[in-house]
C-alpha cells in the first residue's frame, strides 16, 4: 500500500506531499489540471521510463519519493535480500531523482539500484491500469501472457519445465546447424588451432623462464666487467702485502689486549672482530666466484636465441609466457571438444530428435494445463461481465496449434480472446470487435479477477471509465470499489458514480502563482465532495437539483458500503 507520496519540481508541480489510506481513493478535477501527473509520478517510482521532460521549468532536477507498506510476499523479500537492500519488514521507501543532464538515481531504503531492479520491485507494489493496458488487450500476442498470469503458481512450474527443455533443444539445434553450415570454416579453424598448439608445445615454455634468461644474459654480456671487479675487490681485501684484511686483523689483536680494561674498549673490539670475520667470509666468496668464472660464448648465443623465440611467441599469442600458456590451455580444450564433437555429429542429431520429442511432450502438458485454466478464466470473466451489464456476452479463449517450425519458448500454441456481446452474432477476435466501453469493462473484469489472486498492494485506475455512462457507470464504480476491498485503489475518474463510492476524494486543480502555473491537491471534506460531484454531474453550472443528486449518490454509496 502507498502511504505517502512526495513530489518536487515535477512537471507543473513545485512541491506536493500526499498521504493515502487503505480502501478506495479517487482523484478528480478539471481536464488538464494534472491528475495524470500524480499517476506518472507513481509510475516512475516503480520503474517507469524517466525523462528530463518531467522536470519543472527552471529546476535542475525533480525528486519523487514514496513510502510503501511492505507486502507479505516471500518473493519480494528474496529479491530485496539478493539486491542487498535492508528492510524493517514494515515499509519500503523509494526515491528517484531525475536531472536535466538525463541522469537517473534510484534508491530503495537508501541503497542505489538500477531501473531494471526498481521495476522488479515495483511489480510487487503497484499495478497501474490505464489506456496502455487497453492497448495490450488489443494486441492478441499479449493474451497468452494474461492467461499464464491467471494460472499463477499452478501453471508456473509446468511452464518452467517446458522452457528449460526448450532451451536445451535450441542449444543442441544450434550446435548441429553450426556444424552443418560451417564445416569448411570449422575445419580451417581446427587446422589453425592445431598449428598454434604444436608451436607453443614445441617451445616448452616454463613460468619465470624469461626473467631467468634476462638475468643470465646480463651476466654473460658483462663477463669482463664482473671479472675485473671481483679480482680488484679480492686484491684489496686479501691481496699480498698491505691488504685490508691484514690491517683489520692487526687492529683486532691490538684491541684484544686492552678490551678488559674498559667496557667501551670491549665494544669496539667486538665490532672490529665482527668486521674481520665478515670481511674474511667475503674474501672466501670472492675467491669462489673468481674460480668459477668462465666465459661461454655459445651459452650467450643460446640465451639470445631463446629470448628471441619468446619475443616472437609473445607477439602472436600473449603479452607474457603466462598468458601464452593460458591461451595454449584454451585452444587445447577447444581442440579436445572438437575431436569429441566430430565423433558425435551423428549422436548430436539423434540427441536433437530426442530433445525435440521432449519439447513436444512437455508442450502438450502445458497446453492441457492452459486449456483447463482457460475454462476457469472464461467462467470468471463472464461472471464479472454479468455484473457490468454484459450478461449476454459470450467470451471464448481459443488456441491455435503451431507447427514444429513455429515452436517458441512460450509453448506450442498461440492464444487469442474471442467475444461477442450481441446474441446471435458469431464470436470474433476481441481486438477487432470490442468498443471502447466494452474494452474497459473486459479489462476491469480481468483486473478484478487478478486482484484477488495476485495480491498487489496498490492498484491504480487511470480513467478506465472512458466511454460509459448510466447504469454501466454505476456498475463500474461498484466493481472498482469491490477491488478496493482486497487492495488499495487509487482512481482518476470523470464519472460522478465512481467518485461517490470512494472512501476518500482528492481534488486536483491548477493555480497561477507568480505568473507560473502550479498543480495543487487537497483532500475534500464531505460538503466539498457534494459540490465536486455536483460539478461532475452538471459541468460548469451547478444547480440545486445537481446538489441534491450529488447528495443522493453519496448517501447511496454510504449505504452500499455499510451493507
Amino acid at each position: 500500500m502507498l502511504q505517502e507520496l512526495s513530489v518536487k519540481n515535477f512537471a507543473i508541480i513545485s512541491s506536493l506531499q500526499l498521504e493515502f489510506q487503505m480502501g478506495m481513493t479517487v482523484l478528480t478535477g478539471e481536464t488538464g489540471a494534472g491528475k495524470s501527473i500524480i499517476i506518472d509520478a507513481m509510475g516512475l517510482l516503480t520503474g517507469g521510463r524517466g525523462s528530463s521532460d518531467y522536470i519543472r521549468q527552471g529546476a535542475s532536477k525533480c525528486t519523487l519519493e514514496g513510502l510503501f507498506t511492505m507486502p507479505k510476499n516471500q518473493e519480494l523479500v528474496n529479491l530485496l535480500e539478493e539486491l542487498g537492500i535492508e528492510t524493517d519488514e514494515e515499509s519500503i521507501v523509494i526515491q528517484r531523482d531525475i536531472s536535466t543532464s538525463g541522469k537517473n538515481v534510484c534508491r530503495v531504503n537508501g541503497r542505489i539500484i538500477n531501473i531494471a531492479n526498481l521495476r522488479k520491485i515495483g511489480e510487487f507494489l503497484v499495478d497501474i491500469h490505464g489506456q496502455n493496458e487497453h492497448q495490450e488487450l488489443m494486441q492478441s500476442e499479449k493474451h497468452l501472457g494474461m492467461l499464464d498470469d491467471f494460472g499463477g503458481k499452478e501453471l508456473f512450474k509446468i511452464k518452467e519445465q517446458y522452457e528449460r527443455i526448450y532451451s536445451e533443444y535450441r542449444m543442441i539445434e544450434k550446435k548441429v546447424r553450426n556444424r552443418q553450415k560451417n564445416e569448411k570454416e570449422f575445419a580451417q579453424r581446427m587446422d589453425m588451432l592445431q598449428f598454434q598448439s604444436d608451436e607453443i608445445a614445441a617451445a616448452e615454455f616454463v613460468l619465470g623462464e624469461e626473467e631467468q634468461l634476462i638475468e643470465e644474459r646480463n651476466k654473460l654480456g658483462n663477463f669482463q666487467k664482473i671479472a675485473d671487479a671481483l679480482a680488484a675487490s679480492y686484491e684489496a681485501v686479501n691481496g699480498d702485502g698491505d691488504s685490508s684484511l691484514d690491517k683489520i686483523g692487526y687492529a683486532m689483536n691490538e684491541l684484544l689486549s686492552i678490551e678488559m680494561l674498559d667496557p667501551e674498549y670491549k665494544a669496539i673490539s667486538e665490532a672490529v672482530q665482527n668486521s674481520y670475520y665478515l670481511l674474511q667470509e667475503a674474501s672466501g666468496d670472492l675467491s669462489r666466484h673468481i674460480d668459477s668464472l668462465e666465459l661461454d660464448e655459445n651459452r650467450l648465443n643460446e640465451v639470445e636465441t631463446r629470448l628471441e623465440l619468446i619475443r616472437q611467441m609473445k607477439r602472436k599469442y600473449g603479452e607474457s609466457i603466462e598468458s601464452i600458456l593460458a591461451y595454449y590451455q584454451e585452444i587445447t580444450q577447444e581442440l579436445a571438444d572438437a575431436d569429441f564433437l566430430e565423433g558425435r555429429t551423428g549422436e548430436l542429431e539423434t540427441l536433437l530428435v530426442e530433445k525435440k520429442n521432449q519439447v513436444i511432450e512437455n508442450g502438450l502438458k502445458l497446453r492441457d494445463s492452459r486449456k483447463k485454466i482457460a475454462k476457469k478464466l472464461e467462467k470468471n470473466i463472464l461472471r464479472e461481465l454479468k455484473e457490468l451489464y454484459m450478461e449476454r456476452t459470450v467470451f471464448d479463449i481459443r488456441f491455435t496449434e503451431l507447427s514444429e517450425e513455429q515452436f517458441t519458448e512460450e509453448g506450442l500454441d498461440q492464444v487469442e480472446f474471442y467475444i461477442t456481446t450481441n446474441p446471435g452474432e458469431p464470436l470474433k477476435p476481441l481486438v477487432r470487435v470490442a468498443s471502447g466501453g466494452e474494452l474497459s469493462r473486459v479489462m476491469l473484469a480481468l483486473k478484478t479477477i487478478f486482484s484477488k489472486s495476485q495480491g498487489i498492494t496498490s492498484i491504480v485506475f487511470d480513467e478506465v471509465d472512458t466511454g460509459v455512462s448510466g447504469r454501466v457507470a454505476q456498475a463500474i464504480a461498484d466493481k472498482i470499489y469491490q477491488i478496493s476491498e482486497n487492495s488499495q485503489v487509487l482512481c482518476i475518474t470523470h464519472l460522478p458514480q465512481v467518485a461517490a463510492v470512494a472512501d476518500y476524494q482528492y481534488f486536483i486543480e491548477k493555480e497561477i502563482i507568480g505568473e507560473r502555473t502550479e498543480t495543487k491537491v487537497r483532500r475534500l471534506k464531505q460538503d466539498e465532495r457534494v459540490a465536486e460531484i455536483a460539478r461532475m454531474l452538471s459541468g460548469s453550472e451547478i444547480t440545486k437539483l445537481t446538489i441534491e443528486h450529488a447528495k443522493e449518490l453519496l448517501n447511496m454509496a454510504g449505504k452500499e458500503r455499510k451493507s
